[in-house]
């Protein structure tokens, strides 16, 4: 049955707003460094997801495990880079 109301599009375009001014929040209020990357990582991830599953309709399709699979891989080619990247350029391993 068709939807005549994207309820849940709009609802998941409020979260993404909400999660958006949670993140501006860090800029504007005095948070550690500490507390401010961790504030900014959880919505950043939850920010992914969102867009990812409701968004992308990756969870809607017949082959949705190969599409978790193939993102679940590049997340781990990403850490991956950064972390290579951080040993080599900043601590000293060549």
């Amino acid at each position: 049955m068709k939807e005549l109301f994207p309820a849940k599009h709009v609802m998941g375009f409020v979260f993404s707003l909400i999660l958006t001014g949670v993140a501006l929040l860090v800029y504007f209020m005095d948070m550690s460094f500490t507390t401010g990357m961790t504030v900014l990582l959880i919505t950043a991830f939850a920010q992914a997801t969102l867009q990812l599953v409701l968004f992308m309709h990756a969870g809607e399709s017949e082959d949705k495990g190969s599409i978790y699979t193939s993102v679940l891989y590049g997340i781990i080619i990403a850490v991956l880079t950064v972390l290579g990247t951080l040993l080599a350029m900043i601590w000293g391993y060549v």
